[in-house]
């Protein structure tokens, strides 16, 4: 049986623009140009208009978006790439693909992103690039960062993945580096119906390299410059998400509201640990994710009131048998294992009612006076 309150349902954003998605696709297919052609060129300056930056090349999906961006900058092995230790193994999928050694740094326990004080200690002479990530919809503390990678002569490359119209100070999120990241994937706070990313830069020789990289490593047919990929974002996603990024602002507002709603709901319960935003960084919530020592018992529980909840990681990067190689053990990082053992996702969606987060916030209670 389906939960009642599932993690994540996107109906009810479809259902408010299925005319303009509808009318979006066939204008794609009546164009019958369906491969780095109009709509994608349409949707590539909406979203570096949007982005405040001068270029986005639209890719494949984030990977490669990641990827991509790092080989833009001439990532190579040898380099030394600082990342996060508690993102996304997508992110470190992608400097791993490039040959470049990956150097872990623990999060800030309190807002989950990259701790800037402990960046400096982590730059050797190898160090080329700082790559961090906005994990769960908040900004990480970029005039910080900036500085550091400055002093170092490093190179800055968001991932801003999971942050679409988040902000640090009066910037958007995913313009603050040399070139930055980010996927379109379904659930995202801009999704697509399918597989895509993008990268913006405000660099042309970043973005005409990206361009080129995107497509087999060539700007002129059958003339091949260099090894590249094939990752293009199609023109049916450029089309849904050029409409989808109209109503951007108004849902990741609702977004918002919900989180207010959670944070009312779920102050002083049990030994929950609610999210914590950073100065001067925006949050857009494409998670609400709260941390307890009793998750598991409280996961399932609420999978047996019938709401459905997820795990924002369970297994870290480092403990991951993809990265065996890397010779980490337990212990290596406790903060991210710590946040993988104790972090519980709520449902947040566009569309979500404010009776189901009473529905959840109730149960949550109710586990509790059952067990502290």
């Amino acid at each position: 049986m389906p939960p009642s309150i599932p993690f994540l349902d996107l109906r009810y954003q479809h259902s408010q623009i299925e005319a303009e998605l509808n009318d979006a696709m066939l204008k794609v297919l009546k164009s019958n140009a369906f491969v780095l052609g109009g709509c994608l060129s349409d949707f590539e300056k909406m979203y570096a208009s949007y982005q405040q930056v001068s270029f986005c090349a639209g890719v494949g999906n984030g990977l490669d978006a990641i990827y991509l961006a790092l080989r833009a900058l001439g990532i190579k092995p040898g380099d030394e790439v600082l990342v996060p230790s508690n993102t996304y193994i997508a992110t470190w999928l992608a400097i791993e693909k490039t040959g470049a050694t990956i150097m872990p740094i623990e999060p800030n326990e309190e807002t989950y992103n990259l701790d800037v004080s402990k960046i400096k200690a982590a730059i050797s002479p190898l160090t080329k690039c700082v790559l961090p990530v906005h994990l769960f919809g908040q900004a990480c503390e970029m005039d910080a960062i900036l500085e550091l990678a400055n002093t170092h002569s490093l190179f800055v490359v968001e991932d801003n993945a999971q942050a679409h119209g988040a902000t640090y100070g009066a910037k958007m999120t995913g313009s603050f580096g040399h070139i930055n990241a980010t996927s379109f994937y379904p659930t995202k706070n801009l999704g697509a119906l399918g597989d895509g990313g993008a990268i913006t830069t405000n660099s042309k020789e970043h973005y005409d390299l990206v361009c080129s990289l995107r497509n087999y490593g060539s700007t002129k047919k059958y003339i091949n410059d260099r090894l590249g990929v094939n990752s293009r974002l199609d023109e049916i996603q450029a089309a849904v998400l050029a409409v989808k990024l109209k109503y951007l602002d108004v849902w990741n507002a609702q977004r918002r509201l919900l989180a207010s709603n959670y944070f009312e709901l779920l102050s002083n319960v049990g030994d929950l640990i609610l999210p914590t935003i950073a100065n001067g960084a925006s949050h857009v919530y494409h998670v609400f994710t709260i941390r307890t020592n009793y998750r598991d018992a409280l996961q399932a529980y609420l999978k047996d009131k019938g709401i459905e909840t997820s795990n924002h990681y369970p297994v870290p990067p480092h403990l991951q048998k993809a990265f065996a190689h890397l010779g980490y053990t337990k212990g290596d990082f406790p903060i991210a294992e710590k946040l993988a053992s104790t972090s519980l996702s709520l449902p947040i969606w566009p569309g979500l009612s404010k009776k189901e987060q009473e529905q959840i916030g109730r149960a949550i209670n109710e586990f509790f006076r059952g067990h502290l």
